[in-house]
């Protein structure tokens, strides 16, 4: 077959292809062009999943008739001043997506400029344009998309349910909203109720406002202020306390220049940066907006400008994970899980009779109006749980550490909680979790400093394992011994333990080391070794903090509280779990129906 020139019709059609994978995909278009527009207000309008309709109107600066003309022919725009491609300011800058819209759909676009008499408007239907004619319009463009892949019906088959495609449309919406807080956006159809978000205030505390309408009060309730700038890069935004998690990275938003983006440096720079904080199977909710120069950044790398490529990507990573650590650490005792909220959540009232019981109607009502013998003990007897493990209450408590973030040391219970009073109310500790993050924290700072401090063993443990899982460690050993934790091979399958780290004073060393073969398991060869070496300082720390179980003296109980204080990220363990929980004295009165 004869290599021959494929005529403008199909040309298109394959262009749309790329450009127009789905309904959701034609709204992205349309609403970047109306904010390159420099509009206010967007409304969206959906039908069908965008299949049947789908109508975007703004109030922007509109078209001239001449513009119009040349809108939805290919590779035309209005957005490139020159042909510098590493000058891009603007969402759009193709000039591809009406001329792909207009292949596979029917396309009518109404507009009007400010220096028209009056509006103009142009069909394309399956790519045939008609002449522009006159047409109503106060301001800014209307542009209507119906039977879309009409032009080339076997896409259809590929489109989901009309319910999947409009909830997409919701999520192109979403994240377009979230870039630009200074517009309004108006969500409707799919026999839904209208959503609009209306336009915020400049400045960060605009930029919430929007954030809290869009992912929710819980988001903007738990919400940490972080930002920093170096070289020009500038990261700002918003990410959520450590314990307000996903199952997967979908609340993770970000934005390259007010671009809406899915980079992989910058997902791994967030994971990086909430490392210390979260169980490897979560995920943390932020919106990060990048700032810098255009020419450092490359936006033409994908048809669908979903991805960028960074001239210094090593700086904009190490940006992102610093500006996360820093803010983290500003609020490390702030959770969503220990806040008062959240642990009224959990209590339940207690079951009452009904209004018209009767006493007296109880299988327990003495026969002859008297007490049966033993009756009290017998029944009070089930309530006998024994004392608490550590009770100070007649201890005398100096006024200023009821005064400390987390006050005073009152009771011990159930060998793992500590319970202590504040000014206006109670925290319980859990004292394994509390001190996992102490210890962790030493490690990371004995490591940073001059190294972990090691004891020699008089006699060393020897570990017996498979073969495999020897290796695997021995492999690792120079990692190991950072931390002060020295092995060496001992035959086929065993493991010599020679040396320990001084900070988990007595240890279980077999233990330790099934936890770090295990770890080690999961870990992939590119994991840079700040991670890995992270990882092995969380599974000794686990190993060296207090265990549930264990007896605490009321001396102990307060230095634990203390050094909690002392202890960045102290809110939480290393592996994400809340180490207290608070309730005020208001929040205790409001379970009892006393406000």
């Amino acid at each position: 077959m004869p290599v021959r020139q494929l005529p403008e019709t199909i040309v298109n059609r394959i262009a749309a292809g790329e450009v127009v994978e789905r309904p959701a995909s034609v709204v992205k278009e349309l609403v970047e062009n109306a904010i390159d527009a420099g509009a206010s207000r967007i409304d969206i309008f959906s039908d069908g999943g965008g299949r049947r309709k789908i109508v975007i109107a703004d109030d922007g600066s509109g078209m001239t008739a001449a513009d119009l003309a040349l809108a939805v022919d290919r590779h035309a725009t209005s957005k490139l001043d020159d042909e510098d491609l590493l000058q891009i300011r603007t969402l759009g800058f193709r000039g591809e997506a009406l001329p792909s819209i207009g292949a596979v759909a029917r396309l009518s676009i109404t507009t009007r400029h400010a220096t028209e008499p009056h509006a103009w408007s142009l069909r394309v239907e399956g790519g045939d344009k008609t002449p522009i004619a006159p047409a109503a319009l106060t301001q800014g463009t209307r542009v209507e998309v119906a039977d879309l892949f009409f032009a080339t019906p076997a896409r259809l088959k590929f489109l989901k349910t009309d319910r999947t495609e409009a909830e997409a449309i919701r999520e192109v919406v979403r994240r377009l909203a979230m870039a630009r807080p200074d517009v309004a956006f108006t969500l409707a159809g799919e026999e839904r109720a209208p959503v609009t978000w209306a336009a915020a205030l400049p400045g960060a505390p605009g930029q919430l406002i929007r954030l809290g309408d869009i992912l929710g009060a819980e988001f903007r309730a738990n919400a940490i202020e972080v930002r920093a700038e170096r070289e020009g890069v500038i990261v700002e935004g918003f990410a959520a306390a450590p314990s307000l998690t996903k199952a997967n990275a979908l609340g993770q938003y970000l934005f390259v220049n007010g671009r809406p983006v899915r980079d992989k440096l910058i997902l791994g720079a967030v994971r990086a940066a909430y490392s210390d904080y979260l169980p490897r199977d979560r995920h943390p909710v932020v919106a990060l907006f990048v700032t810098l120069d255009a020419r450092e950044v490359d936006a033409n790398v994908h048809p669908a400008k979903t991805e960028v490529r960074f001239r210094n990507s090593g700086l904009v990573r190490a940006l992102i994970v610093h500006a996360l650590k820093d803010g983290l650490a500003r609020e490390g005792r702030r959770t969503a899980a220990n806040s008062a909220s959240s642990v009224i959540s959990t209590f339940r009232p207690a079951s009452m009779p009904p209004a018209n019981w009767d006493w007296r109607s109880s299988p327990s009502y003495p026969v002859g109006g008297s007490a049966a013998p033993s009756f009290a003990e017998r029944t009070q007897a089930a309530f006998d749980v024994g004392a608490p493990s550590a009770d100070i209450r007649p201890t005398e408590v100096t006024p200023d550490l009821l005064d400390r973030p987390l006050g005073a040391a009152r009771t011990q219970i159930h060998e793992t909680y500590i319970v202590s009073q504040t000014r206006d109310g109670l925290i319980v500790i859990d004292q394994h979790a509390a001190h996992e993050r102490i210890v962790y924290e030493r490690l990371k700072a004995s490591l940073d400093a001059n190294g972990v401090q090691r004891q020699i063993l008089l006699i060393p443990d020897i570990v017996e394992m498979d073969e495999a899982t020897v290796e695997r460690l021995v492999a690792r050993a120079e990692e190991l011994a950072k931390f002060g934790l020295v092995i060496e091979s001992f035959g086929p399958g065993a493991v010599a333990v020679r040396e320990t780290p001084s900070l988990l004073g007595k240890t279980n060393a077999s233990g330790l080391l099934r936890d770090l073969a295990e770890h080690m398991a999961e870990w992939d060869e590119a994991l840079p070794l700040e991670r890995r070496l992270m990882h092995v300082a969380a599974t000794m720390a686990c190993h060296g903090s207090v265990r549930a179980g264990r007896v605490l003296k009321p001396e102990e109980m307060n230095a634990l509280l203390r050094e909690m204080e002392a202890t960045p990220n102290s809110g939480q363990c290393n592996h994400g779990r809340p180490t207290y929980v608070e309730l005020t004295l208001a929040d205790i009165e409001k379970l009892f129906g006393r406000r």
